[in-house]
């Protein structure tokens, strides 16, 4: 199963999810079931690493996301991958709209595909501070949990 975690520019919402997907899965039994990745959809960091808040917030958390660099969403992806999870309902619009045709993906909002218990989106911390980044953590370490039993919901189905 190989899944896209997408947000704006790939330097607070993604890369945190890739980091807490990462290490959550990694601890299941799923681990090296699943392959992960994020992006963003506007090109305004890719090469830079994430927000130093984000890697902060995921540090404290026990989660290392220093090693990930921002990149753009490319045609690519959309083969690559099974699943492109958006962080909000404009990345969702945005990503359904460059789907070229014949695409393998499928694209949801991460927390409604992962059962994210009552929140819709995730919001964007960018403007914040530590608070706004803590909840967005907390909102996705939340929903490794409903990623996790998809992943193993949907792998056994494919086992099938």
């Amino acid at each position: 199963m190989r899944l896209l975690v997408v947000c704006l520019g790939n330097i607070c919402r993604s890369p945190m999810a890739e980091g807490v997907l990462r290490a959550r899965i990694a601890a299941s039994t799923l681990a090296g079931e699943v392959e992960l990745d994020s992006a963003g959809t506007g090109d305004w960091h890719v090469g830079q690493p994430p927000d130093r808040r984000a890697i902060v917030k995921a540090a404290e958390h026990g989660v290392d996301i220093t090693g990930l660099r921002a990149r753009q969403l490319d045609a690519t992806d959309y083969q690559r991958f099974d699943w492109l999870l958006c962080a909000d309902r404009a990345n969702l619009r945005d990503v359904r709209a460059r789907m070229p045709q014949g695409a393998h993906a499928r694209a949801a909002l991460l927390l409604d595909w992962a059962a994210g218990g009552g929140e819709e989106e995730i919001p964007d911390p960018y403007t914040g501070g530590s608070e706004q980044f803590e909840h967005v953590f907390q909102l996705l370490d939340h929903a490794a949990e409903g990623v996790i039993a998809r992943l193993r919901q949907e792998l056994a189905e494919r086992a099938r």
